[in-house]
């Protein structure tokens, strides 16, 4: 039988057809049918949306769902009952899992998990070299059939220049994405950026430089090989330069930033709170407002979450032994309000647009607009809500979070999937 949500009185926000009004959206099944006051009439289900904003399903292009492998950090099912939490209807999920998704089998494997499991869409990564060794190209051909939407040897940049042309050419044949962890490990090798206070602390420094030069390396590789090249979260100002200058020059490059890169610098590090180590790492005052102007003059396409699932008993380790990594799926969209409208950095429409319509345009998904005919993926946002960050409550099964206790406005009341309610908030949470 049919099925009927008309989401009603809401500030509709669709960056794909430059809407930005309020009206009502009707969904039917799976699909968006009808948006304005002409949609109305009966429906199964009345969601009223007033003083609320509706977009389009968020989509997190970034994402560490640790399955399969890691099942103690974080399941497809934990991982993406998180992400309806935090407002997105689909993830896309990197390739670093044991074993890594480097064939078809493993591809397949996620999307069943997800079928039978996923609170959203979830759409696997594909590893760019056998066992993300960046040696011999994977399976990409097969991980495409598949349903591998893009190609990364994420937390590892491949470093053998041949290696890379070669894998670029490839996947430029499938017109997919090839996405990059830019970082020279012979420059790496630390735990927080490099700098004043890396020295001060006593710690070993992870340099701005290690990221630009594999950046300005790719650019020219992907200029020759014809690729769609996307930079993983951005972190400093000599990368956020480079994409600017390769879009000037009009190649297909693309970046992302996260939040934490927006709102924490590498003085953070002073407490030894392992929570505050990420890679790529927490980096300067001036590299913070390099990526702000990013995404202000649109050189930053994507907001992201580098979504990374740990333990607190490997969280516990000392700052230079414990693991790289934050989990965010459920902090993502108030933490990019802090960050990004209430600065006036970016209105609502292009924050929606960032973290729905681009990652669909990128990955070549569907979503990322309420067109008529598109999937009923939608996310309704209460741009005021007030609430406090709370690891506790997070559905998530890991807890290494920094922003812990944070006092934050904004969040998704309402997320559907395919026409679905798969997250509704509880007003008294």
């Amino acid at each position: 039988m049919s099925k009927s949500i008309l989401i009603r009185g809401g500030r509709v926000i669709d960056p794909a057809r430059e809407i930005d009004e309020t009206t009502d959206v009707l969904l039917v099944d799976d699909k968006i049918a009808g948006l304005g006051k002409q949609a109305g009439g009966r429906a199964d289900e009345v969601i009223e949306a007033g003083g609320q904003i509706v977009a389009p399903g968020l989509i997190d292009m970034h994402v560490h769902l640790r399955e399969p492998g890691f099942e103690d950090k974080e399941t497809i099912a934990t991982g993406t009952a998180a992400a309806a939490a935090g407002g997105f209807t689909a993830v896309a999920c990197m390739p670093n899992t044991d074993p890594p998704l480097h064939s078809d089998s493993e591809v397949e494997f996620v999307l069943h998990q997800a079928d039978l499991e996923g609170q959203t869409r979830v759409y696997p990564i594909g590893a760019l070299t056998k066992r993300r060794a960046g040696e011999e190209l994977a399976e990409i051909g097969l991980m495409i059939k598949a349903g591998a939407v893009a190609f990364s040897d994420d937390g590892d940049g491949i470093a053998d220049t041949s290696v890379c042309l070669r894998a670029m050419h490839y996947i430029s044949q499938f017109d997919k994405l090839f996405i990059q962890h830019c970082e020279d490990a012979s420059l790496a090798g630390g735990c927080m950026n490099a700098g004043v206070a890396a020295t001060r602390l006593g710690l070993p420094g992870m340099p701005a430089i290690a990221e630009t030069i594999m950046a300005q390396r790719d650019i020219t590789l992907a200029k020759q090989a014809g690729a769609r090249y996307h930079v993983a979260h951005v972190s400093t100002a000599g990368t956020v330069d480079l994409v600017r200058q390769a879009k000037r020059d009009g190649l297909a490059v693309t970046t992302e930033v996260c939040p934490h890169h927006l709102l924490l610098t590498e003085e953070m590090c002073a407490r030894y709170d392992t929570n505050y180590k990420m890679n790529p790492p927490l980096r300067d005052q001036a590299d913070m407002q390099a990526c702000l102007e990013g995404l202000r003059d649109g050189t930053i396409d994507c907001l992201v979450t580098d979504h990374a699932p740990h333990l607190n008993s490997d969280k516990e380790h000392s700052f230079q032994t414990a693991p790289f990594g934050v989990i965010g799926l459920e902090t993502a969209l108030p933490l990019f309000i802090r960050a990004l409208v209430d600065s006036e950095v970016l209105d609502w429409p292009r924050l929606i647009a960032a973290m729905s319509t681009n990652p669909a345009r990128l990955l070549g998904v569907a979503g990322g607009s309420l067109t008529v005919g598109e999937p009923a993926d939608v996310t309704i946002i209460d741009p005021e809500a007030q609430w406090t960050i709370d690891v506790e409550k997070m559905r998530s099964k890991s807890r290494n979070s920094p922003f812990d206790g944070w006092s934050v406005r904004g969040r998704a009341t309402t997320t559907i999937v395919g026409g679905d309610v798969r997250y509704r908030l509880d007003p008294e949470s």
